[in-house]
């Protein structure tokens, strides 16, 4: 993919975030998608390309009433809406498409209308993981995280730090869902989930969505508001099971996504303005920061501690709050995606001033998969 072909230009969230007990998860994803298309100034009839994760595309692109001529059901967890810009910004080069709408939305709080979740019993996980009991997210993650801080010598009042830090971003974000100020003392006394993790540590459970409509650059001109252009990409997957990492103390799928991404934008760590690593528990900043090549592993829990990603810090990193105290409802990269672009525009709560690179890295499953977007304001 070519730099800087392919723009952003309508982003929304949902109307309300957070509790949503009287809609329903397809309601969501439709008042996204018609949030992002106002904001684009665009008509439902104008979209040519739909993408989107866990509901299928033709169950939503039915429900919005659009015919595309290009879709993509991705679905590789938290990360997917990644790989949908990348695909997306393929798709708009190759000329299969013009305009495209990328929804997500979950009521992973309210479970209204949601889609169900289910680990078969014949599946490689039900198979070799779920009958020694890791189960979930928060007694999966455990057992990589043990071995990074054992081998970097991260400590627990390092990772601590990054949940303490995101609430700092929080506090400036009217939308954000928890905003009271907390402290390394406060994580660490807070309920014990599965060691190490506590639920300071952990991310929100919320309801919600987001949309994004991209287009060619040469018509980003067109549009209401400022576009936002894609300057590189990168997407890989590892493995479903989070026992079968190639190494516990690194991820394979983060090490490929996000080299990519830099190679493609021609850009250096040191151009980079504004970071997101999206943040389902606390350990993932250090992970992204290492594995992206902005330092060594032995670093991040130091650099975070040091306050360089907080507010007014060297390298702005989680600006909305973060899975940790923005929002999360079960697959966060739109969100990270959604705070990047405002960002670009110069319109985010806690705006970075003159940001130009903002870098929005994700993760799928336990480190299943991984998917990189560089932005910039600059064309």
């Amino acid at each position: 993919m070519r730099r800087n072909q392919v723009a952003v230009v309508g982003a929304a969230e949902t109307t309300e975030l957070g509790v949503i007990p009287n809609t329903s998860q397809i309601q969501l994803h439709a008042d996204a998608a018609l949030n992002a298309i106002a904001d684009a100034g665009l008509k439902l009839s104008d979209i040519d390309g739909f993408a989107t994760a866990v509901e299928t595309p033709q169950q939503v692109a039915h429900y919005l009433g659009i015919t595309p001529t290009w879709v993509d059901g991705t679905s590789v967890g938290g990360c997917s809406f990644m790989l949908h810009v990348r695909h997306a910004a393929a798709a708009i080069e190759a000329g299969l498409c013009k305009t495209v709408l990328i929804t997500h939305a979950e009521s992973g709080k309210s479970n209204i209308g949601r889609t169900p979740r289910m680990v078969g019993p014949d599946s490689l996980n039900g198979q070799f993981e779920l009958p020694y009991g890791v189960t979930t997210p928060a007694s999966m993650f455990p057992i990589p995280v043990l071995r990074y801080m054992k081998t970097h010598g991260i400590t627990h009042e390092q990772i601590a730090m990054v949940a303490v830090v995101q609430r700092e971003w929080a506090a400036k974000n009217p939308r954000a869902t928890m905003k009271t100020p907390i402290t390394v003392a406060d994580v660490l006394n807070s309920r014990m989930i599965a060691y190490p993790f506590r639920i300071l540590q952990c991310c929100l459970v919320t309801d919600g969505g987001g949309a994004l409509i991209l287009t060619s650059a040469d018509r980003a001109g067109d549009f209401p508001n400022k576009p936002v252009y894609i300057l590189g990409t990168g997407e890989s997957v590892e493995t479903p099971m989070v026992s079968q990492m190639q190494t516990f103390d690194s991820s394979r799928a983060f090490k490929v996504a996000g080299p990519l991404a830099f190679k493609e934008a021609g850009i250096t760590h040191k151009d980079v303005d504004h970071l997101m690593i999206y943040d389902a528990f606390a350990h993932l900043p250090l992970y992204g920061l290492g594995d992206l090549g902005f330092m060594p592993h032995e670093e991040t829990g130091k650099f975070i501690a040091s306050g360089h990603t907080r507010p007014g810090g060297k390298l702005p990193l989680n600006t909305n709050g973060g899975g940790l105290s923005y929002m999360h409802s079960g697959m966060y990269g739109m969100y990270a995606l959604q705070e990047s672009v405002r960002q670009m525009r110069g319109i985010a709560p806690a705006q970075v001033p003159g940001a130009k690179i903002s870098v929005c890295h994700g993760v799928g499953g336990m480190f299943a998969a991984s998917g990189t977007i560089i932005f910039t304001n600059e064309r």
